[in-house]
């Protein structure tokens, strides 16, 4: 993978919603998607305006404010792949399991085409992500780390100053912390750290100043 790996950022949603698209260089059309957050009309607005190729969405976990813009994309491009872990696969098409009932719009989806069953590499549009399994906000959330340019997605298990909620059903507080210490703070200091709301941190920042890990 190149080392000018391009990252286009989207706040979506009344949740605020950090949505990603990845391109391998910033001259490649191929794209991959990381979470559609609650309405992807602007992000699908700019895949469309810079003609550009989603080969897939890779969810890093199932709850409603990170999946309910898939139908949107999926109605746009129909052959995009998507990807989630299978211990939240089923909420995908479940809207008890992923929140979506309780804003009183339940929001289902199809099955997705890819379900990650372990820790490793995936690679979609010429991008290698090692996935680390990332339980406690949910039991399937993952993280993706791009060891190449020293990045990591981390979803709602990792956010500047702060970590995920354990209070909604499938979380465990020591589960999240055990999978923030024992994966996340196991990467180098200097990984830049995008995280599913709020502002992109680092390893060493979170490492040092995070209450909630110390």
């Amino acid at each position: 993978m190149e080392m000018d790996m391009k990252i286009d950022t989207f706040v979506l949603g009344d949740f605020q919603t950090n949505s990603y698209v990845v391109r391998a260089t910033d001259q490649a059309r191929d794209c991959v998607v990381i979470d559609t957050g609650l309405s992807a009309q602007p992000l699908i607005d700019f895949l469309e305006e810079n003609d550009l190729n989603p080969i897939a969405v890779i969810f890093t976990h199932g709850h409603a404010d990170h999946i309910a813009g898939l139908n949107l994309l999926r109605d746009r491009r129909r052959d995009i792949k998507v990807a989630i872990h299978t211990d939240d696969a089923q909420m995908l098409t479940d809207p008890v399991k992923n929140l979506s009932i309780m804003t009183g719009v339940g929001f289902t989806s199809a099955a997705a085409d890819v379900i990650i069953q372990a820790e490793g590499p995936i690679e979609f549009a010429g991008i290698r992500f090692e996935v680390l399994h990332t339980p406690g906000h949910t039991p399937g959330g993952i993280c993706l780390y791009c060891p190449d340019v020293g990045v990591l997605f981390s979803g709602d298990a990792l956010f500047a100053d702060s970590i995920g909620r354990t209070d909604f059903p499938g979380g465990n507080y020591a589960r999240l912390i055990d999978s923030i210490k024992s994966k996340l703070l196991a990467l180098p200091d200097e990984t830049i750290v995008h995280t599913g709301h709020g502002p992109s941190t680092t390893i060493g920042a979170e490492r040092r100043h995070n209450q909630y890990l110390m």
